[in-house]
C-alpha cells in the first residue's frame, strides 16, 4: 500500500448513478434476491450473497458489456498519482458512484492474470478447501472471467485476506495497440494509475466440515478505469498502481473490518498455512 485515506461522501442518488449495488426482490417465500452489482441499469456482477456463510464471491453476467473510464482524466493517471485524496480524480469518478461512504487507498500491485480453473484460481483452490464442492453442481464456483491476484495476508490464525482485480471486460476485449503502448511506457519506468470500487466481503461457513475452516477476507477492486494498464503489467511482470475506493455501505464486512484494511495492506504478502 502506498497511502490510505479519510472516508469520504461521494456518488448521487443511485437510481440516476452509472454504477450501483442493489439486491433483487425476496421471491414469496424465499430467500433475498441476487446481491448484484448494476452498470448502466444491466446487472455486470453477482456478489458474494448476504448470509456471509455462503463462499465469497464475484461472477461476471452476460450484461456486462461496459468500461468507465473517462476521458477528462486520462492524463493523470498516465503515470503514478500521489496522493488517494486526489480531488479531481476522486471527483470524477465519485460522480459515477452511488451516493455512499467510500474510503480512498492508493495501492501499488504486480498483478498475475488468472484463467478459472487453471493454476492459482482461488476459486477452484483456497475456496474448495474451506467450503468443498458445489452440492448441486459438484463443481468449484465460477467466477466467468479472467482476473487479477494481486496480494494476500493472514488476518489472524482464523482469517485470512484475499485480493482481486475485476476487469469489467475480458482482456481479451482489450485493444492490443493500447496494451503494447502501456508495455512500452512500463518498461521506461512509468507506473501508470487504474481506478477501481471496492468492496471487501467476510464470508465464513456456518459449521466446520472442511480440511481448512477460517474466515476469508475477500477485497475485490472492479476496475472503473485501467483495463489495459492491468493487462500491461502482467504481461510484462511490472507494477501498476490502484486507486481503490471501497463502498464501505456495500460491503459485507462490519465497519471495524474495513477499518483495519489500510494497516493489514502494509504487511508482507503471506499466503495461507493450512491448519494454522
Amino acid at each position: 500500500m502506498i497511502r490510505s485515506g479519510e472516508p469520504r461522501r461521494l456518488g448521487g442518488p443511485a437510481p440516476e448513478a452509472r454504477l450501483h449495488f442493489e439486491t433483487e426482490p425476496q421471491e414469496p417465500g424465499g430467500r433475498l434476491g441476487r446481491r448484484l452489482l448494476v452498470v448502466d441499469g444491466e446487472p455486470a456482477f453477482e456478489l458474494s450473497y448476504w448470509c456471509g456463510t455462503c463462499p465469497f464471491l464475484f461472477r461476471r453476467l452476460e450484461t456486462a458489456r461496459q468500461t468507465l473510464s473517462l476521458d477528462g482524466v486520462q492524463d493523470r493517471l498516465t503515470g503514478a498519482l500521489a496522493d488517494p485524496g486526489d480531488e479531481g480524480v476522486i471527483d470524477a469518478f465519485g460522480a459515477l458512484l452511488p451516493e455512499g461512504e467510500y474510503l480512498p487507498v492508493l495501492l501499488r500491485v504486480e498483478p498475475r492474470l488468472v484463467i478459472p480453473g487453471r493454476e492459482g484460481d482461488y476459486f477452484s483452490g483456497e475456496q474448495v478447501t474451506t467450503w468443498g464442492l458445489d452440492q448441486f453442481w459438484g463443481l468449484p464456483e465460477y467466477p466467468h472471467t479472467p482476473y487479477y491476484r494481486t496480494f494476500e495476508t493472514a488476518v489472524d490464525a482464523s482469517a485470512h485476506l484475499y485480493e482481486f482485480v475485476v476487469p469489467m471486460v475480458p482482456p481479451t476485449w482489450n485493444a492490443r495497440e493500447r496494451v503494447e503502448e502501456y508495455i512500452e511506457l512500463m518498461s521506461r519506468g512509468t507506473v501508470p494509475t487504474a481506478v477501481a470500487v471496492s468492496t471487501l466481503d467476510v464470508c465464513e461457513p456456518a459449521i466446520d466440515m472442511s480440511a481448512d475452516y477460517y474466515k476469508h477476507w475477500g477485497l475485490t477492486h472492479f476496475l472503473l478505469d485501467g483495463h489495459h494498464k492491468l493487462e500491461a503489467a502482467a504481461t510484462a511482470g511490472r507494477p501498476v498502481q490502484i486507486l481503490s475506493l471501497l463502498a464501505l455501505g456495500e460491503s459485507l464486512a462490519e465497519p471495524d473490518d474495513c477499518a483495519r484494511l489500510p494497516a493489514l495492506r502494509t504487511q508482507l504478502r503471506s499466503a495461507r498455512s493450512t491448519g494454522t
